[in-house]
């Protein structure tokens, strides 16, 4: 199968007031979305204003979803089924989990510390999101989990290096898309290997509603305090 991930377009933005960045945020959108999603929610969080934090927004290349008739869209994986027990492309999911986990060997190339890297991913890419950090050998800053499930659960090697991650799970009540029992499933699997997990629920459906805006401002603040 050819790797589609190779090479992935990104959006990166950064504090202007805040000087050379000392902590990233690498934020992955839900299928259909595009970069930019949630790049325009970067306004509205609560951040600390000499918060040095890189965001990258990278971008899911296009490819035929099954469970769309086969019409092509950005994706991170195709979807084959949208009951509770979903079933994907696993290779996918793999490059794509491989792809990010390129983006984090750059920026500690670049001069972040793994420790000072937060990874967060919408729907699919929240899927892509648990895959990539639950699995990295290198200690990370935190795990953002939004509106997502924990598709590689069975296949995940809990590398010990994360083990203490601290991760915040939040879901809509009213989400038809990805149902929060996802979410509930998820964190019981989190719960047996002892992560330290925040867990939020919002009277919403598949989407960021404003409280949670604030929630995921704190997570930020909490996972990537500003130095000095």
């Amino acid at each position: 199968m050819p790797n589609l991930f190779a090479n992935l377009e990104c959006l990166t933005l950064e504090n202007p007031n805040a000087g050379d960045s000392d902590a990233c945020v690498i934020w992955l959108h839900g299928l259909g979305a595009s970069c930019n999603d949630f790049a325009n929610l970067l306004p509205e969080l609560q951040l600390d204003e000499n918060a040095s934090i890189r965001f990258i927004f990278p971008q899911a290349p296009t490819m035929p979803v099954t469970v769309n008739s086969g019409y092509e869209m950005p994706a991170w994986y195709d979807l084959l089924s949208l009951d509770v027990n979903r079933k994907f492309n696993a290779e996918h999911l793999s490059q794509a989990s491989a792809a990010i986990a390129d983006i984090i060997e750059r920026q500690i190339a670049a001069g972040i510390d793994s420790t000072r890297i937060l990874i967060a991913g919408f729907s699919q890419g929240g899927a892509v999101a648990y895959d990539v950090a639950l699995n990295s050998t290198k200690p990370l800053a935190g795990l953002m989990a939004l509106s997502t499930y924990f598709a590689t659960s069975a296949t995940c090697h809990f590398a010990g290096q994360n083990q203490r991650l601290p991760i915040s799970v939040q879901h809509g009540l009213q989400d038809d898309v990805v149902l929060p029992e996802l979410a509930d499933k998820a964190e019981a699997i989190l719960a047996e290997h002892n992560y330290d997990t925040t867990s939020h629920r919002y009277p919403m459906a598949h989407e960021v509603c404003r409280e949670q805006i604030a929630d995921i401002s704190q997570f930020i603040d909490r996972c990537l305090p500003v130095k000095g």
